[in-house]
C-alpha cells in the first residue's frame, strides 16, 4: 500500500508516498471497523436501541474518523469513487443488510429510512477497505492487467452474493 499523505504509525510516521506491507494496515482497520460497524448496526436495528441522535453522534464521528485515515491512505480520488459506488450499489448495501437483519429474525422494512444511515455507511466502508485488502494482498495494486481481474472477479462476486441473497430472502427461503 503507497500512502496518500503523510501517516504515524506505533509513534513512526511514515511520509506521504511510503510503501506499507498490507498486513501492517488491514488487519487493525478490518477488526477494529467491524467492532464499530457491528456496534452501530446492533444499536440501529436493537429492539430497545438508543436514540437516533446517539446512534448518528456514535457512528457520524466514528465515519468520519476512518474517512479522513481513507483519504490519508488511499486518496481523494479513490474516496470519491468509493461513495459514487455506494450511491450505484444501494441495491447490494440493501440486501445484504436485509440478509443479515434476517439472521436476527427482523425486516429492513420493518425500519424508517433514517436508521439505515450509519450501517450503510460502515457497510460502504468495509466493503471499500475489502476491495483495497483484495487488491494488496493478491499483489494486483500496482498490475494494471492482475488489477483488472481482480476487480472484475470481485464485481461478479459481489453480485453474485447481493442477487442470491435478495432472491433468497425475498422468496422466503432460509438464508443460514
Amino acid at each position: 500500500m503507497k500512502l496518500n499523505s503523510d501517516m504515524t504509525i506505533n509513534n513512526k510516521v511514515y511520509p506521504k508516498g511510503s510503501e506499507l506491507p498490507w498486513y501492517s494496515v488491514y488487519p487493525f482497520f478490518l477488526v477494529h471497523m467491524l467492532m464499530f460497524g457491528g456496534s452501530g448496526f446492533f444499536m440501529a436495528y436493537a429492539s430497545k436501541g438508543p436514540p437516533i441522535g446517539f446512534l448518528y453522534a456514535h457512528g457520524g464521528f466514528a465515519i468520519f474518523v476512518y474517512t479522513i485515515f481513507y483519504l490519508a491512505m488511499f486518496g481523494r480520488d479513490e474516496v470519491k469513487w468509493m461513495f459514487i459506488n455506494a450511491a450505484l450499489g444501494i441495491f447490494g448495501i440493501y440486501t445484504q443488510i436485509s440478509w443479515i437483519l434476517a439472521l436476527f429474525g427482523k425486516n429492513i422494512d420493518d425500519y424508517p429510512f433514517y436508521v439505515h444511515v450509519v450501517p450503510f455507511l460502515y457497510f460502504i466502508l468495509y466493503t471499500f477497505l475489502l476491495r483495497h485488502a483484495f487488491l494488496d494482498i493478491l499483489g494486483a495494486r500496482d498490475d494494471d492487467n492482475k488489477r483488472k481481474k481482480v476487480e472484475f472477479a470481485y464485481v461478479v462476486i459481489s453480485i453474485v452474493i447481493y442477487g442470491g441473497t435478495y432472491l433468497l430472502e425475498r422468496s422466503g427461503a432460509s438464508i443460514v
